[in-house]
């Protein structure tokens, strides 16, 4: 080992980044567990047990809890989201009840003091920042209360009915307010709005102002309330009646999944245990706050450390072309050495003795080498730490790395085994020649030979079979099969992966050969690199093979992601053809609420905005249409036919909209059974405050499109002649580039934070935004982690360039001797290792797009149509990465061989 030191140091560094890799992945599963865990934990601060019931602890059951020997206070968990309103700003802010007890307090104190009467709020630093308010200050708190036979609710409307006046939230926007879940399960019981209002009792949710003010200002520290966005405090007393108030009669009374407990001084906690499960029986657990943290956990990840499998799997895809990577390695060392290995047999070294050295040196380079990559991997997590922990997350975030025995043992045993097992094929072909046959290096295997016959069958068996199930697997994805589509495409794929790279030592070589040929003409040192592919077709093979697992497993991911965004957008398109819209009634679709006027200035605000290319308004009021034998109200908007096609994404949306017609969104004609050609009377809808609206009924040729929401559509001046006097309620907006969304639509928000009247900023390009984020985020993860594999595969390639040269130096200083100038000797070795590179990495783009292509179809069709697209740019970004990567990895091989002269190279035994 000594004497092949520098030949086994790229193998050894392959198999570094395997270990490293999934060292770094084990500790960092340990770390995000301990995260999910210790946020869980914090919304139970200093508590000392938690009691938990899946059907509910009602308020008999926490003074139950109260009343036991040894509690010194219990507080059931409560988490309540109001709507917060300071001047022109709002947003809505989960909030929780005043602690009986400091060791409940998850929040810590910035200024002032909690809340200590009715009236009071404390709110965290960032919210009142956010909504401009110092202590002192007061703030409006929006919630709903359940008013009996309220007067004037609309009837028969197209959905159910809304509240009475132009300030009444729409049920969606009360829910949080009345039946929040908190993400660790703490829970109350709902208000049951997603029922019909009609099986209610008569009467309807109307919004009430709180006026309160901010006594302190509050830091989450350990991430409690996080995922919420951080908590305010309320005073128990006003959140106990405000909740008293929100019911409708006939609901059940309040119940809370889990009660926080602190025991007195001296108290036994199991015996406090004991005798709280034995109080309440039924399905009653009383916890830990440790234990029931683990347990909150465990459930959100269903029990499964998800996070650490999957990412599992891209370190099995690191480690299995470090494999190849060491196989390569090792095959080249046994033909270099079969010269010393037939003398060893000549003096009496038997086959087992040869085989035992080969795998020994295996098993030494493999725990030099893991442990290298344990120590790397841990030295990157602590890292990763360290620089998480001076960045303001929001989070728990442990400030050393705990390393497991597992996180060290698994890396050590995977990466010394892996290196065993790649060493097996080399250390046989030691031992299955004879000591004067050894004198050559070992040919690849050929169709002629038994074993090649097989390797062909098998592979050709693996190939057919696979593609077979991948086209099934495609088809039943677009009969609308979706999981068994999946489970065919995805054994298809691998079956027939696995088939390629098994007959590649067959076909890959003389591609890379051709190809060799083609592009580098009649040059001589040309005709030399691409001749040099063929002389050894195991190790081409093998180097190709490793480059072309990595890059496959990224193009796929990468055409899957962009044919997953191209297909999301069409769909979006089709479903919001409008990027994004403004309105104040944008929860009210179904027009159960009188119109409020969009401000005069929004449209000038908006339109000033970078990335806003066009703003349409329209103008809107409520109509009643006859069907079914009733009177159905829904909201009507008018808008110019031009400008609204000239705006929307989709011109099916609005096509045909002109003076006669009404186009009716397809969500709405299913509902009602309205199809194109029906003729709708559109009349003014009375309303709470217009009574006897003024106009004339219109009837109307119904257009059945693609547009979204509920809303008809008209012309602004059939409306007009309907309803009199209908104000613009609502704006659309076009944006320059639908890609923008991202900065332009938060642009938009804070542009119109400062109106007199709350603007909802909704629509398509919103929504593209999200899903583009989770989308891109995914596919960067995804990409990041196979980028090892490639990166491990490139390692490959130059060791195979710096093996051949050492394999080769009497061959170069013959050429050399006949006139083969240094130059264009490192030229040589410059384009066989582009060759190489570039090779697997053309192969590895068309598998991987083939692949990307069959999966997209497969997983996405449930949405409809499948866009199928390529990835240009990180294709072309792979390309380059490879080529370049060729020519680096033959400069160190290029100036060995150079730098050599030829008379020294011809005296090598």
């Amino acid at each position: 080992m000594r004497r092949s030191i520098g030949r086994l140091s790229a193998a050894g560094i392959a198999i570094l980044i395997g270990t490293a890799f999934l060292t770094a992945t084990l500790l960092a599963g340990t770390v995000i567990n301990r995260i999910t865990t210790d946020s869980i934990a914090a919304q139970f601060a200093d508590s000392d047990l938690v009691v938990a019931s899946n059907a509910g602890i009602d308020q008999a059951g926490v003074a139950e809890i109260r009343g036991t020997e040894g509690v010194e206070a219990a507080d059931p968990q409560v988490l309540r989201a109001f709507e917060l309103v300071s001047g022109g700003k709002r947003t809505y802010q989960v909030v929780v009840p005043t602690a009986s007890d400091p060791r409940f307090e998850a929040q810590e104190l910035v200024e002032g003091a909690m809340p200590a009467r009715s009236g009071e709020i404390a709110l965290p630093s960032d919210v009142a920042e956010r909504l401009g308010l110092g202590l002192g200050d007061t703030v409006t708190v929006v919630r709903s209360v359940w008013t009996p036979n309220a007067e004037g609710a609309a009837t028969e409307q197209g959905a159910p009915t809304g509240a009475t006046d132009g300030e009444t939230a729409a049920p969606e926007e009360i829910a949080p307010a009345d039946g929040a879940t908190d993400e660790a399960g703490s829970e109350t019981a709902p208000t049951d709005q997603d029922a019909p209002v009609e099986e209610e009792p008569a009467g309807t949710f109307v919004d009430t102002n709180e006026k309160l003010t901010l006594v302190g200002t509050l830091d989450d520290p350990m991430g409690a309330y996080a995922q919420v966005g951080g908590a305010g405090v309320l005073s128990d007393e006003d959140l106990t009646a405000w909740e008293a108030e929100s019911f409708v009669p006939g609901e059940s009374a309040t119940a809370y999944n889990a009660v926080l407990v602190a025991l007195a001084p001296g108290a036994d906690l199991e015996a406090v245990r004991s005798s709280v499960t034995g109080s309440l029986g039924g399905d009653t657990e009383v916890w830990t706050s440790a234990e029931y943290a683990k347990e909150q956990a465990a459930q959100m990840t269903g029990g499964e450390d998800v996070f650490t499998y999957v990412i599992l799997t891209f370190a099995a895809i690191a480690l299995l072309v470090a494999a190849l990577v060491i196989a390569n390695t090792f095959q080249v060392l046994v033909a270099q050495r079969t010269r010393t290995l037939a003398l060893l047999r000549c003096v009496g070294a038997d086959r087992k003795q040869l085989a035992r050295s080969v795998l020994l040196e295996a098993v030494i380079l493999g725990l030099f080498a893991s442990v290298a990559g344990i120590l790397f991997g841990i030295g990157l997590v602590q890292l990763a730490l360290t620089v998480a922990g001076s960045m303001d997350l929001g989070i728990p975030l442990p400030s050393v790395v705990q390393v497991t025995p597992v996180a060290v043992l698994v890396p050590l045993l995977v990466g010394t085994v892996v290196t065993l097992v790649a060493s097996f094929s080399p250390a046989r072909a030691a031992t299955r020649v004879a000591p004067l046959a050894a004198l050559r290096p070992s040919d690849a295997p050929t169709l002629t030979s038994g074993a090649g016959r097989v390797r062909l069958a098998i592979s050709s068996i693996l190939v057919v079979g696979g593609a077979g199930l991948l086209v099934l697997g495609v088809l039943l994805g677009q009969q609308g099969s979706a999981e068994a589509g999946l489970l065919a495409a995805t054994a298809g794929g691998a079956a027939s992966f696995v088939g390629v790279l098994v007959g590649a030592i067959f076909w890959l070589p003389k591609v890379v050969s051709l190809v060799g040929k083609v592009l580098t003409g009649s040059g001589s040192t040309a005709k030399l690199a691409a001749a040099n592919t063929l002389r050894n077709p195991r190790r081409t093979a093998a180097t190709s093979t490793a480059l072309l697992i990595g890059v496959t497993l990224v193009a796929m991911m990468s055409t899957g992601a962009v044919s997953a965004r191209m297909s999301m957008n069409n769909e979006l398109d089709g479903r919001y053809p409008v990027d994004v819209s403004l309105a104040t009634d944008g929860y009210d679709e179904y027009g159960g609420n009188q119109p409020v006027a969009l401000p005069q200035s929004t449209i000038g605000t908006a339109e000033k905005v970078d990335g806003v290319e066009s703003v349409v308004p329209l103008t809107a009021t409520s109509v009643t249409v006859a069907l079914d034998g009733n009177d159905v109200t829904f909201l009507a908007r008018g808008v110019d036919p031009g400008a609204a096609a000239a705006l929307v994404r989709d011109e099916k949306a609005v096509e045909g909209l002109a003076p006669g017609t009404v186009v009716v969104p397809a969500g709405v004609a299913e509902d009602w059974g309205i199809s194109t050609g029906d003729e709708l009377e559109l009349a003014a809808a009375p309303l709470p405050e217009d009574a006897n609206p003024q106009g004339t009924p219109a009837t109307l040729e119904a257009l059945v499109t693609p547009m979204g929401g509920r809303a008809l559509l008209v012309t602004p001046q059939t409306l007009e002649g309907v309803a009199t006097g209908t104000p613009v309620t609502s704006a659309w907006v076009g944006l320059a580039d639908v890609n923008d969304a991202a900065s332009v639509v938060p642009a938009l928000q804070d542009a119109l934070a400062e109106t007199d009247l709350p603007i909802d900023v909704t629509g398509a390009a919103v929504e593209r935004a999200m899903y583009q984020k989770v989308v891109d985020t995914i596919l960067g993860v995804i990409v990041g982690l196979l980028a090892v594999a490639v990166v491990i595969a490139l390692i490959g390639v130059a060791n195979t360039l710096s093996l051949s040269v050492i394999e080769r130096r009497r061959e170069s200083a013959t050429l050399r001797a006949i006139g083969l100038s240094r130059s264009q000797l490192r030229w040589m070795l410059a384009i066989e290792g582009m060759l190489i590179a570039g090779v697997g990495a053309v192969l590895g783009i068309l598998l991987g797009i083939a692949y990307g292509w069959a999966g997209a179809s497969t997983a996405l069709a449930v949405m409809g149509d499948v866009t199928l697209a390529v990835p240009w740019r990180d294709v072309a970004l792979v390309l380059v990465v490879a080529l370049v990567a060729g020519l680096l990895a033959s400069v160190i091989p290029g100036r060995s061989a150079a730098r050599t002269s030829p008379v020294e190279a011809l005296a090598v035994d």
